[in-house]
């Protein structure tokens, strides 16, 4: 396996990941040369953690955003992860590629229809890779929804509903964080249900075709229901008085305070806005139609403010029915200090559950004039159901052979965002939106069939990089 030369750019929270693989796990790999990050705070800690985790000292120069060439070039850049904040992945990811590097960005690919015209515009012009880490297929759970639709247990599917829920702990973090302007994340649609469009994308094995959404900020915001609720607010989770459920404080949890409070006078980010501030653009309930161009009907919901966090899948089938349910934190338990575990799903070894909804996953499936049976889910280890360590085995080491071919590309991207995309159109028309009609630069019913996996590999650039450790 060739050593490659890896950059990242956006040093935030979710670039520990990959941080923490390529000074472990995946040292092998290649090692990190570069940061491609505007907030010396956020980058100096990251520098950090790695000479912590390799054992001696480390010089990992950072580059600010407009000098990411002269980065690629001088530092021999092989590979960008991107994980800075959604609108600047379409930016980033064209000029990575027309400098000559390959890419590993996380969802969103984008957040604009313009974002999709570039990136696949540089694909096309550079032929080099990008791989999206959509983390959620590799989690056991969803895996094996994958697989018993693929056996075709249940027919020829005609029908899915697929309901979110995030809970007051999690939910509310997109609602004090960057996330919050929708120019900035696209809104929840988005940032965070274009995890859930590319799982029925890839369970399904097909394309959205047109798409109607309805939904708004019900909840968070001044006018919010929960406002009313929570009483006098103060302007940052800081001046929050102990005990309240609704704010963050980034001084207790010392990798929060290393990233984002001690670096916020480098760049003025303030981390723990109040979630009943003005400023929200962006909505906390959504329900979304989506079909399908081979027949099938999403129904899809989200909902920012539930008590407990978890989803529910129901897939209908023409010989049967398949339901699935994930229980990642059955209640929201405050501990004596007022604090929660912010995402459950990104810590498996923490979460609340009660007797009516303990902890968990279950895959029931039943085919007509039969008794439904459960369907084994294997065990998954580590963080979002046990995917993400699997995930990072194909971006560092490479999948070899995956019969449910999990490995997704920028077309995967794309297709994940187009749902996204045109929802926010709706919410505005109020009528449906023609995927087709949004001139995404490439069509997203491209390599639907049944070599459908193959056709995800090649778009990943797997077959041109699998011996080079990417992919």
């Amino acid at each position: 396996m060739t050593n490659r030369r890896y950059a990242v750019a956006g040093t935030g929270h979710r670039a520990g990941m990959y941080v923490n693989a390529l000074t472990g796990a995946h040292a092998d790999a290649g090692e990190i040369v570069a940061w491609c990050e505007p907030n010396p705070g956020r980058a100096q800690f990251h520098t950090a953690t790695v000479a912590g985790d390799l054992g001696r000292e480390v010089d990992i120069p950072r580059y600010d955003p407009a000098d990411l060439e002269a980065m690629i070039a001088e530092r021999e850049v092989d590979v960008v992860i991107v994980t800075a904040p959604d609108h600047a992945h379409a930016d980033l990811v064209t000029r990575a590629l027309r400098a000559g590097a390959d890419v590993v960005v996380e969802k969103p690919l984008t957040i604009s229809v313009e974002g999709c015209r570039a990136i696949t515009g540089a694909i096309e012009e550079t032929g080099r890779s990008l791989i999206m880490t959509f983390n959620y297929r590799y989690a056991p759970r969803n895996s094996s929804l994958r697989e018993v639709i693929a056996s075709g247990e249940i027919g020829d599917v005609t029908s899915v509903h697929f309901e979110w829920a995030l809970d007051t702990v999690h939910g509310a973090d997109y609602f004090r964080r960057w996330h919050r302007d929708k120019a900035n994340s696209g809104g929840l649609l988005i940032h965070k249900s274009s995890h859930h469009f590319d799982l029925v994308n890839w369970w399904l094995q097909d394309a959205p075709r047109r798409v109607y959404a309805s939904g708004d900020l019900k909840f968070y915001g001044p006018d919010g229901a929960g406002a009313a609720q929570a009483g006098p607010r103060p302007s940052r989770g800081r001046d929050a008085a102990p005990g309240d459920n609704w704010s963050i404080d980034l001084a207790a949890d010392p990798r929060l305070k290393a990233l984002y409070l001690d670096a916020e006078h480098h760049d003025g980010y303030v981390r723990d806005q109040d979630v009943f501030a003005p400023g929200i653009t962006i909505e906390d309930n959504l329900a979304v139609i989506v079909d399908y161009r081979r027949g099938a009907t999403l129904t899809y919901s989200l909902n920012a403010h539930a008590p407990w966090e978890g989803y529910r899948v129901t897939v209908n089938g023409t010989k049967g029915r398949a339901e699935l349910q994930v229980v990642e934190r059955g209640a929201v338990l405050i501990d004596a200090d007022g604090r929660s575990i912010v995402d459950p799903s990104a810590k498996p070894d923490v979460g609340a559950g009660d007797d009516l909804r303990p902890r968990g996953d279950h895959l029931i499936v039943q085919k007509h004039w039969q008794e439904a049976y459960e369907y084994q889910i294997p065990e998954g280890v580590g963080g979002h159901g046990g995917g993400d360590a699997i995930l990072l085995r194909d971006v560092f080491d490479g999948s070899g052979d995956d019969p449910l071919g999990r490995r997704a590309g920028y077309l995967d991207g794309v297709r994940a965002v187009s749902v996204g995309i045109a929802g926010n159109i709706s919410l505005v028309s109020g009528g449906p939106v023609l995927i087709d009609e949004l001139y995404l630069g490439v069509d997203v019913g491209t390599g639907l069939g049944a070599d459908a996996g193959a056709g995800a590999d090649r778009e990943s650039g797997a077959a041109e990089t699998a011996g080079r450790g990417v992919a």
